[in-house]
């Protein structure tokens, strides 16, 4: 009896299980207001150069004093003559006059991190995401060693601490510092949790489970999350409410138990039970003690006919020895990095289009809903390697067109336009994003599956820190950002028919399993048009 039999019998769909998805929500609530926090904290208003002449300016009467000045947040004027500025040719600008959105203080009005010290935000987002390919490193070691519950607690924790410690900050290294502590558990608490619920419910109930909860939580977070920034008013205070929910994860061990998958790689079969039937109690199964005796059977017999074959334990670093193995783990690699350097440009390139950065993130943080009921709908019927394909090819279609609409329109005229197209971006960037974690977790092995989802969300991460350039390609050509994100968004669609179809099939659960997955299975295979084909095939042979 291997495990999907003896959870059918525990319980697949249960209590436990909305118990553990609505833990998965929370922790989904935290990851958006954790990993988005730079970006809100770092927003950059509207400015100019202040003078004394220009005091109790309205926004357009500021306009027009600069209209005739190249770089009017960093030009310093001699004075103002017939309402238009002169600029001095000697002196630096050492202070501003800011539009704050709604009088939100951000860390770069507060600080003056503009002009000559906007890199400094810069930097500081360069060491969050340094900070989060250590801490994906370390908290991925850790979990496929001590368990994915206890590291799932220390990252998330570790990431509420350095969010903590970013409010107090008033100088860059104590900045860079607190950014670091505070990225060594971006996406590592979301990944974890994912495992978490992963492994506890049924194959056809992780579609919906997985991508409705993200959906809804994930979407709560990003939409909600400006707003409260704007009600608080100060970044230091956003920080708080960011940081400060994270200790509700200290309940979770009170509600859910230790991955039992896990536990079955450990040879640890009594804890494995243990956890297993507190599932079936809290679910209202009851389970005979012959059918977990048959189970933990099942996986001793299985695990001596491994020792004879392979006396060497399952590593990350085994993936690369065969063949099939090291393919899908590098295009798994390579595809993390297309898909979470996409999503980073899509989603944190918010500012010049027209509209409040503010409430553009807000209302086209909406797109996660029909992003997560997309997934629920088309992922079981086209398959994952079909849903994969199609989220990215949309979604370099979708950017393509946008880059064209930002280089040929005005942003202030057109900003309603624009808006939907960042909406749409977005949802594409969602869905491939989405449908990229659940095909990864399904086509490694069980007893890497830890170490390989945080070494493939290292490379993901670790191309995050080149967005920023990206974006700042349009500084020579405006849809220059878009057009590179759509040919790389192309490249992964052409990726992604490179990989087996795991749709309705035994999972690996360990490498040998992960070599022989799928053999012989064609680049075009897609379960929809093969269930099309054999009626055909059947009626062929009735004939």
């Amino acid at each position: 009896m291997d495990f999907i039999a003896i959870l059918d019998k525990c319980g697949n769909y249960g209590k436990f299980q909305v118990v553990i998805l609505l833990l998965y929500g929370y922790t989904n609530i935290l990851g958006s207001l954790h990993y988005f926090s730079q970006t809100l904290i770092t927003f950059t208003p509207e400015h100019w150069c202040a003078h004394e002449d220009l005091t109790g300016f309205g926004v357009e009467e500021l306009r027009t004093v600069y209209s005739n000045v190249s770089q009017p947040s960093c030009t310093l004027l001699e004075d103002v003559i017939n309402g238009t500025g002169i600029a001095s040719e000697h002196g630096v600008c050492t202070d501003w006059i800011f539009i704050r959105e709604s009088g939100f203080e951000s860390i770069t009005t507060e600080l003056n991190w503009v002009c000559d010290k906007s890199h400094q935000p810069a930097l500081g987002q360069s060491l969050f995401f340094m900070g989060s390919v250590v801490g994906t490193l370390t908290f991925g070691f850790l979990s496929d060693h001590i368990g994915r519950l206890p590291s799932l607690l220390l990252a998330t924790l570790c990431g509420a601490a350095g969010d903590f410690m970013t409010s107090f900050v008033y100088t860059l290294h104590w900045f860079a510092v607190a950014r670091f502590v505070s990225g060594l558990s971006t996406d590592t608490m979301y990944y974890l949790m994912y495992i978490l619920v992963f492994e506890y419910l049924s194959p056809k109930s992780r579609t919906f489970g997985l991508n409705i909860i993200l959906a809804v939580f994930y979407c709560f977070g990003l939409m909600t999350s400006p707003w409260a920034a704007i009600w608080i008013g100060n970044w230091r205070r956003y920080l708080w409410l960011a940081s400060l929910p994270a200790l509700g994860v200290l309940v979770y061990p009170l509600l859910i138990c230790e991955s039992a998958q896990w536990l079955l790689t450990k040879k640890k079969y009594d804890e494995a039970v243990a956890c297993l039937k507190r599932v079936a109690k809290f679910n209202g199964r009851q389970v005979e003690d012959s059918a977990f005796d048959e189970f933990v059977k099942y996986y001793r017999e299985k695990t001596i006919e491994e020792e004879k074959v392979n006396s060497q334990e399952d590593t990350f670093l085994g993936m690369f020895r065969t063949p099939r193995l090291r393919r899908f783990t590098l295009t798994l690699l390579l595809k993390s990095v297309i898909i979470t350097l996409s999503c980073d440009v899509i989603n944190r390139n918010m500012e010049g289009l027209g509209t409040s950065p503010f409430k553009l993130f807000s209302f086209t943080s909406i797109a996660y809903l029909p992003a997560g009921v997309a997934i629920l709908l088309l992922q079981n019927k086209i398959g994952r390697k079909g849903m994969a394909c199609t989220a990215l090819l949309a979604g370099g279609i979708i950017t393509t067109a946008t880059g064209c609409l930002i280089a040929f329109l005005d942003p202030q005229q057109n900003a309603v336009l624009l808006a939907i197209m960042v909406a749409l971006g977005r949802f594409g960037a969602t869905v491939s994003y989405d449908a990229e974690i659940q095909y990864a977790a399904e086509i490694l092995p069980t007893s890497v599956r830890g170490r390989a989802l945080s070494n493939i969300h290292v490379a993901g991460l670790a191309s995050s820190s080149v967005a920023f350039y990206v974006i700042y390609l349009a500084q020579y050509y405006k849809p220059l950002p878009s057009i590179f994100i759509s040919c790389l968004m192309f490249f992964g669609a052409g990726l992604c028919l490179t990989l087996p179809e795991t749709l309705d099939k035994k999972l690996p659960e360990n490498l040998a399993d992960g070599e022989s997955f799928a053999l012989n299975e064609s680049f075009f295979y897609f379960p929809c048009f093969h269930r099309r084909q054999k009626p055909k095939e059947n009626a062929v042979d009735t004939a």
